[in-house]
């Protein structure tokens, strides 16, 4: 709840309006009840007579009010005789009105009454009385009664809709700030979680799975949008209707308020109970809502594989699992909060039953009016639909409230790999040495080290090329050098400079990577190929980088060419085809360290010998580094590090390491004929 207030926090001077909007709303709906009750009272029942100062009285009754009054002076002052030689009231202001009201009343009840004992009458029975004097008093001098009542009726009635006009309008316009400030936390969240996501090293995308940063970026924040738009909408408004509310049913002075209260701490009780119930089940459902997402994006990206293995049922009772969990518990709430809506209507049919029944007493003994009673009906009603729009916004507070707490999680959330305070992105000569010194490494949580006491160096011209058995840590050596994660000890240098006094931002400048699964991006062949940016990849640049990669055999045999469509994740072209353009991307921008990871396993022998022998001809001042599971890729390296269990097994050229590293003949032995192992030998 207090995060979501944050949120509403950052559009102060929208929310104010809509505060200010509702107050009118509120005002104008709460005006329309008390005008109900004039129309019924005044209007039917009294013919619009408002109250005990006549319009016009003949002189025997004005002698007679001021013979009962004593002071006359007041009375005399505020009319005056007309032609008819009747006296028309003078007083045009509702002080002075209310003033003569006051004044007149007991007289005219008395002169109506007879001399009769008033003081036992009610404030209702006296002004009833009142008005029934002056009607008659009217009729004998000759004033039309029903002209009075339908100037009253139609004045009042204007009044209505004059304020019916003002909440319409006062509601469209909270509702379209509403909606237009709903939509900019929505907006303003995203953009904050899809920054914070994109700056997190690999660290924390192991800690957040990706299905849950899916889940966090687009329900859990539509959870909070649709709050926002509850909270600005129903929960501001329910108090201000309440408490109005309140104050009106104290003002009617119709001896019920006990009723209000009795029916407020019932519906308290049970908002409170059903609450306490339900909560636990509400912060519980966005975990199943993550678990839901993880099983379907699993499934559905891993469908080739379920169907190699005929693991369909399997995945079909595993995705039916973790839907039905989520059912149950959206079941659960369901049922708990169909109990809420029943209970209310019964309180509120209650209430009204409640009103009618004593109010109708009332009215017998003459204490009440029955246009009293019907906004007496009327507000009870608003209050307790102000607690009905509460509860309502309760029901989805708690899962907001969770929604927010994990887009919160995400936000609160410091990246691992930061820059330094006093970046060297100056100092850095471009050359493109990098040098691991002692470099040991340890993912987060694991007890074991991955890397450890790995030195070597990468020359500018040359190639170095990694190789290892799987899960030595030749991909996680790969990954150090972009700062994917960090080293846990020693360092890795770039032209003499630590890369972390570098800036992230200058430090992938300089590298072109190509990682081992090649990803593409929806566009065109030509936008992904640019993916550096249109500034720093001419057109020349990316045809010379298709070139290299040996694509442009493929990419101009399609009719549109580099204007050729890419689907989402590559899906329309091969698992070559998507390689090539991946290290085509790499070259295109012409950085002086080339990462290469295991990026020509989906290469033929011939394109891959013919794409390596382009690189070292067109890249010859390039450090490239290498990592594959071939030997037949790297056989021509300069500088080839065999990795055992993250150590360092042996480095050296091919012909070297088949006479010195037992590691690395193993894994030519596997690969490589007995004709190709003695070629090699001999060689040397």
């Amino acid at each position: 709840m207090f995060k979501i207030m944050k949120y509403l926090g950052e559009f102060k001077a929208s929310v104010a309006a809509v505060i200010l909007l509702l107050i009118l709303q509120a005002y104008c709906d709460l005006a329309l009840p008390s005008y109900t009750s004039d129309i019924v009272d005044v209007g039917i029942e009294q013919g619009g007579i408002e109250n005990a100062v006549p319009e016009i009285m003949r002189p025997e009754t004005m002698e007679g009010i001021c013979l009962l009054l004593g002071d006359d002076a007041f009375i005399r002052e505020n009319y005056r005789l007309n032609e008819d030689g009747n006296y028309e009231l003078q007083a045009e202001t509702p002080e002075t009105i209310a003033a003569l009201d006051e004044a007149m009343r007991e007289a005219i009840v008395i002169l109506y009454h007879q001399g009769g004992n008033t003081e036992e009458l009610s404030d209702t029975m006296a002004s009833q009385m009142a008005v029934m004097f002056i009607r008659a008093e009217y009729e004998a001098v000759g004033v039309d009664l029903n002209a009075i009542q339908t100037r009253y009726l139609l004045k009042t009635g204007g009044k209505m809709l004059l304020m019916t006009v003002l909440m319409m309008t006062a509601s469209i316009a909270v509702g379209y700030l509403a909606a237009k400030v709903s939509a900019g936390i929505g907006r303003r969240l995203r953009d904050r979680v899809f920054r914070k996501v994109v700056s997190f090293s690999h660290a924390e995308m192991d800690r957040f799975s990706t299905a849950s940063l899916i889940t966090r970026s687009t329900n859990d924040i539509q959870q909070v949008q649709m709050v926002a738009v509850m909270l600005l909408r129903m929960v501001c408004y329910a108090p201000i209707l309440g408490i109005g509310g309140i104050v009106k049913v104290i003002n009617t002075r119709t001896g019920m308020g006990w009723i209000i209260v009795a029916a407020v701490v019932l519906i308290l009780a049970l908002v409170g109970t059903l609450m306490k119930i339900a909560m636990p089940k509400f912060k519980l459902m966005q975990t199943l809502v993550d678990g839901m997402n993880l099983v379907s994006r699993e499934i559905l990206t891993g469908i080739p594989v379920i169907r190699a293995f005929s693991r369909e049922k399997y995945e079909e009772k595993r995705f039916d699992r973790a839907n039905q969990e989520l059912m149950s518990t959206q079941l659960f709430t369901n049922r708990v909060m169909t109990f809420m809506m029943p209970t209310m209507m019964f309180i509120m049919n209650a209430i009204a039953v409640a009103i009618v029944w004593f109010g109708s007493k009332g009215i017998d003994a003459g204490n009440l009016q029955i246009g009293d009673m019907m906004a007496f009906i009327t507000y009870s009603m608003q209050i307790v639909m102000s607690f009905l729009m509460l509860t309502m916004i309760s029901v989805m507070l708690p899962r907001a409230g969770v929604a927010a707490e994990r887009i919160e999680e995400i936000l609160d959330t410091e990246p691992t790999i930061l820059d330094a305070e006093q970046v060297r992105d100056n100092t850095v000569s471009g050359e493109g040495t990098v040098v691991f010194e002692n470099v040991a490494f340890r993912y987060p949580g694991a007890e074991e080290e991955a890397l450890s006491d790995i030195s070597f160096t990468a020359q500018p011209g040359k190639t170095t090329a990694v190789i290892g058995s799987t899960g030595s840590g030749k991909s996680t050596l790969l990954h150090l050098i972009p700062r994917f994660y960090d080293v846990t000890g020693g360092k890795i240098t770039v032209d003499g400079i630590d890369i972390r006094e570098l800036s992230q931002r200058k430090l992938r400048s300089m590298l072109g990577f190509v990682p081992q699964k090649g990803v593409l991006f929806s566009g065109t062949i030509e936008s992904n190929i640019k993916f550096a940016g249109e500034e720093y990849v001419s057109d020349e640049m990316m045809k010379e980088a298709a070139e290299i990669a040996q694509a442009m055999e493929f990419i101009e045999e399609k009719k549109e060419a580099y204007e050729s469509p890419v689907a989402q994740g590559g899906t329309n072209v091969s698992g070559g085809q998507k390689q090539r353009l991946s290290i085509a991307r790499a070259i295109a921008g012409r950085p002086k360290i080339f990462l290469f990871d295991d990026s020509f396993s989906a290469l033929d022998y011939k394109t891959d010998a013919v794409l390596r022998k382009a690189l070292h001809e067109k890249l010859a001042d390039a450090t490239v580094i290498i990592v594959a599971q071939r030997i037949s890729t790297i056989l021509h390296a300069d500088q080839i590090i065999v990795l055992d269990d993250g150590r360092i097994a042996g480095i050296g050229r091919h012909e070297e390491l088949l006479q010195t590293c037992e590691a690395y003949q193993e894994i030519a032995k596997s690969q490589l004929s007995e004709s190709e192992l003695k070629g090699g030998a001999g060689n040397e």
